[in-house]
């Protein structure tokens, strides 16, 4: 079920909400870039809900998302998503993340650390701009900016589906719902969330991160290479769980990205109730 909760001093947030077992760990889902909570983790909700509450929102800009006056930025989001928790009465959370939602979650632990009990992270990496053919891609988010302003992304999006037919005839079925949800983002914010996440670099502070974590790699991905994927899982210690699928795997792969995403929550879910706990690096040492 959804609705939306007014989050005083935020604005209106959409919010996906199934109530699972009482005293069970609740799960808060983030999607990525330019989707929606629906479009990435709608094979994932029936495979999380009867074990545990589940959780999901529209970032500011995407989707259904709440439309703010203020610049778009990614603590933005943490902070909307720890606003909402904080009106909800939720104290301890599983934070999963996919691609930009993953960058989101590593936020939230930085900024309140003590709602973060654990983190899933999927499709996602430390930085995205290292090498040069991906700060080619980034710089071209100008162009992007221009096309989605222009009405221009419709073509865009069409082509997509398109070809993700090709790899999963399923998909087919799906078409016109996914195609009307990647059109409800509004374009500003979308434009400058890729820029935001281009200039994201977790690598201050990942190694500080000291709660149970899982990744989820997607191991033919396109976009964030499985070897900055795995980089993500070393840094931050995490057991890994794999995918077969480019970064399109929660619509193309959709039961085998579900299977993977339910049991890295269980298994960080498992260590949260045994109280283990990953042994960072001092944090005496961390750069302010």
């Amino acid at each position: 079920m959804g609705r939306v909760v007014y989050v005083p001093g935020r604005g209106e947030m959409f919010l996906r909400e199934e109530h699972g077992p009482e005293g069970s760990l609740p799960v808060l889902l983030l999607h990525g870039w330019t989707a929606t909570a629906d479009t990435t983790w709608f094979p994932v909700y029936p495979a999380l809900a009867p074990e545990r509450t589940v959780l999901a929102v529209d970032h500011r800009g995407h989707g259904r998302g709440l439309r703010a006056e203020t610049p778009f930025s990614l603590e933005e989001c943490a902070d909307d998503a720890t606003a909402l928790l904080d009106l909800l009465r939720i104290e301890r959370v599983i934070v999963a993340g996919y691609s930009m939602g993953g960058a989101v979650a590593m936020l939230m632990w930085e900024r309140r650390p003590d709602l973060v009990g654990g983190l899933v992270l999927s499709g996602t990496a430390l930085e995205w701009r290292s090498r040069p053919r991906e700060r080619v891609l980034w710089r071209s988010l100008v162009l992007l900016d221009v096309l989605l302003r222009s009405g221009g992304g419709d073509g865009l999006v069409q082509r997509y589906l398109r070809e993700a037919m090709a790899d999963s005839p399923d998909v087919g079925e799906l078409r016109a719902w996914v195609g009307g949800e990647l059109k409800r983002g509004y374009f500003r914010d979308l434009a400058a969330a890729g820029r935001a996440l281009a200039d994201f670099d977790a690598r201050p502070f990942a190694p500080f991160i000291d709660v149970p974590c899982a990744t989820v790699v997607t191991t033919s991905d396109r976009l964030v290479p499985p070897d900055k994927q795995r980089a993500l899982t070393m840094a931050i210690g995490a057991q890994e769980f794999a995918v077969d699928g480019d970064h399109d795997a929660p619509l193309v792969r959709a039961k085998d990205f579900a299977a993977a995403m339910a049991d890295a929550v269980t298994a960080v879910a498992g260590s949260m109730e045994e109280g283990r706990v990953r042994r960072p690096a001092s944090r005496a040492v961390r750069s302010p």
